[in-house]
């Protein structure tokens, strides 16, 4: 649905802006306000802004927008009607944005969540292009609230969640467009420079590059493109994602598949006459009938040790990588001495299991009866992780808010991975609260269950389930203390929250724009983290002879004194640099009309140093003198080299930066700068020699 609601917002939007249709007969309206409905975020609202076109801007609610848009720009609203559609955008899209953040949509690269990223950019450009290049969405965002908080009081009451996302988003995008709009106009020179078939036009590569690396998206690379009368290719960006996205897509089916075709799995499906039957929610071992090997990729009747092979059971205790949690490992034992060792479950096609491994003894053929047997040991670390995922995603919406929804997970023996969608750092204080609160509720005891339920009973029970995945239509909830925490998932769990032991969180941290990450440990590898932590504390106590708990201050009036005692050094090492100064300009190397300055300082801590002496004795010397200044060092085995020109010298065509460059090539490395001073470093020390010697030559001309 939202892909359609953009498309058809786009239209509409197009219509209002050439002023087509009026109030509430706009063609594509009634579509919208169905699109809107059909992603779920409430964008009915945007399809109402719309009616009534531009009476609308000058009721209570919307107005003080465009006023305050006005003190801010310094523009005047009904002057021009290029400034006016621009107010008019930031009045529609800031009050929506408002909306969608307060009813817990957050922004984000895909469904509804791009749907509120793309209108508040789309604000943020707007108010750019009125001339206002600080940062002023929360000012709008506040006025918008003050216009509107009696129609809508949740709006004061949850203000400052939707303050702290609107400035955190502004920020994010205008650290995108410092970088973006500088590629985006070297491209813009270049099909300027290019023009196809007498069309200046994007290539679609550029405009795939500006959003794959520097986080351009191809929506505003096209709105730029207009407002500069330059096309872009948007079938070749198309093509390219495209491209990206089957790529991915076969990167993590090759997981799955192991690069078999997937129609040899299909073909073992219904061979077998149906799915592998799954035991492992109730069984750690069972016995099962082999029904198809691979050796390679392709089906073998049997194989012999020592071989790698994908072995098919008609049913099977192993569960399969999904979900995020990992598959289980243990073996197969065939009658009569055969063991296959399992390292790997995935299912390629929906309900195959493929058992990943080695035969390590004896032979194992299609129709043996066969015992399999999980590592117990592993999967109950897996489950710890799994129930404790749970935890987490429950404890962050008690203290972040239910918009902290999952973005993916990995549940692994002892550890897990939960990224989930919000828009700042977790501060530590809260990180610790949530810890706190998880291992409290673990030492609660809570019983963990699941059943089955009818996709919309699951739903009404309040079941949280991940946005974009595909369920059937019986579900497998799970559910801790009943309805403390619900959650669809098909994974593998502890029966008490108490089995998990302990729950370490190392750290919080993003992984993208409006994703962050929590790291933590569970069980034995928890208790083991918080061993490793007492006999670290328990060292630096005896190392400072203080308490525990004085550890924090001694610790940062060491580092004050460390500082304090770098500062001193520094400053002790540029008063060394700057007393070579005059000993440095009476050795001054005459070469015709010119004059060469040149110091080696040996070791140094770097370049830094070497500039500071070049700086000084330029500063001594008369700017109409024709002199070059090269100083050269020593920083961590690796040779560096600093030249300075003087005005006269560059007048006779000599420049800093490439006589740098030169030097830098022969030392085996690069370097470069600007005409009057430049420096450069290399690996290779011994070369220094050659290359003064080269530019003294150079020099001597």
């Amino acid at each position: 649905g939202g892909d359609r609601y953009l498309e058809v917002w786009n239209l509409v939007f197009d219509q209002y802006r050439r002023g087509e249709g009026s109030g509430s007969d706009y063609p594509l309206l009634g579509e919208l306000d169905q699109t809107a409905i059909d992603t779920g975020a409430g964008l009915e609202r945007i399809a109402f802004l719309l009616q009534g076109k531009n009476n609308m801007y000058e009721t209570d609610e919307v107005w003080p927008v465009i006023a305050r848009t006005q003190e801010l720009t310094g523009r005047t609203y009904g002057a021009n009607e290029e400034d006016d559609v621009r107010m008019r955008v930031i009045a529609d899209h800031v009050r929506s944005a408002m909306m969608l953040i307060n009813d817990g949509v957050r922004p984000g690269n895909d469904g509804r969540g791009y749907v509120l990223r793309r209108l508040m950019r789309r604000a943020i450009r707007s108010v750019r292009l009125l001339g206002v290049d600080a940062a002023v969405l929360g000012d709008l965002v506040e006025t918008s609230k003050n216009a509107m908080k009696e129609s809508y009081p949740d709006l004061e009451e949850n203000f400052g969640q939707i303050h702290q996302v609107a400035v955190e988003e502004e920020a994010a995008f205008r650290r995108t467009l410092a970088t973006g709009e500088q590629i985006f106009a070297a491209a813009v020179d270049s099909a300027t420079n290019a023009p196809h078939a007498g069309k200046v036009i994007i290539p679609g590569s550029a405009a795939f590059t500006l959003h794959d690396t520097y986080g351009f998206p191809i929506d505003l690379t096209l709105e730029m493109a207009a407002e500069k009368g330059v096309a872009v290719d948007e079938k070749g960006f198309r093509a390219l994602m495209t491209e990206q996205r089957e790529r991915a897509r076969a990167d993590a089916q090759a997981k799955k598949t192991g690069h078999v075709d997937a129609h040899v799995y299909h073909e073992i499906l219904d061979a077998q006459g149906g799915p592998t039957s799954f035991l492992g929610y109730f069984e750690k071992a069972a016995e099962a009938r082999v029904v198809a090997i691979l050796e390679n990729g392709v089906p073998v009747p049997a194989v012999s040790a020592p071989s790698d092979a994908d072995v098919i059971l008609d049913k099977t205790p192993f569960y399969a990588e999904m979900g995020g949690q990992l598959a289980d490992h243990g073996t197969i034992s065939v009658a009569g001495g055969g063991m296959f060792d399992v390292v790997d479950v995935q299912a390629p096609v929906k309900g195959l299991h493929v058992h990943r491994g080695s035969l390590t003894e004896g032979t194992i053929a299609v129709g043996d009866i066969v015992h399999a047997q999980i590592d117990t040991l592993r999967r109950h670390r897996i489950a710890q992780a799994h129930t404790a995922t749970h935890m987490i995603h429950k404890v962050l919406h008690e203290f972040i808010g239910e918009q902290a929804t999952q973005a993916g997970s990995e549940d692994a023996p002892s550890r897990l991975r939960f990224d989930f969608r919000h828009g700042s750092q977790i501060p530590v204080d809260v990180m610790t609260q949530i810890e706190a609160r998880a291992n409290e509720r673990l030492q609660d005891n809570l019983e963990v269950t699941w059943a089955e339920y009818p996709i919309e009973e699951a739903k009404k029970l309040g079941a949280q389930m991940l946005f974009g995945e595909k369920y059937g239509d019986i579900v497998r909830v799970v559910s801790i203390d009943d309805a403390w925490s619900r959650e669809f998932c098909a994974g593998t769990h502890v029966a008490n929250t108490g089995e998990i032991g302990m729950i370490t969180v190392l750290g919080e941290s993003s992984i993208g724009s409006g994703v962050r990450r929590i790291d933590a440990l569970v069980g034995e590898s928890a208790y083991a983290q918080g061993a490793r932590e007492r006999a670290l504390v328990s060292q630096l106590t005896a190392m400072m002879g203080v308490r525990p708990e004085e550890l924090p201050e001694r610790i940062d009036t060491m580092l004050g004194k460390l500082k304090a005692a770098e500062k001193q050094i520094a400053a002790l090492r540029q008063k060394d640099i700057v007393g070579q100064v005059d000993t440095v300009i009476s050795q001054g190397v005459h070469l015709g009309d010119r004059t060469l300055y040149r110091a080696h300082l040996g070791v140094v801590e770097s370049a830094d140093d070497l500039r500071v002496l070049a700086t000084e004795i330029r500063g001594r010397l008369a700017p109409s003198d024709d002199f070059v200044i090269i100083i050269t060092g020593v920083s961590n085995g690796r040779p560096l080299i600093v030249v300075a020109a003087s005005e006269a010298a560059r007048t006779a065509g000599l420049k800093a930066g490439a006589l740098v460059s030169r030097a830098a090539k022969i030392l085996g490395g690069g370097g470069g700068g600007k005409p009057d001073l430049a420096q450069g470093g290399g690996s290779d020390v011994t070369k220094l020699d050659e290359a003064l010697a080269v530019l003294e030559a150079e020099l001597r001309g």
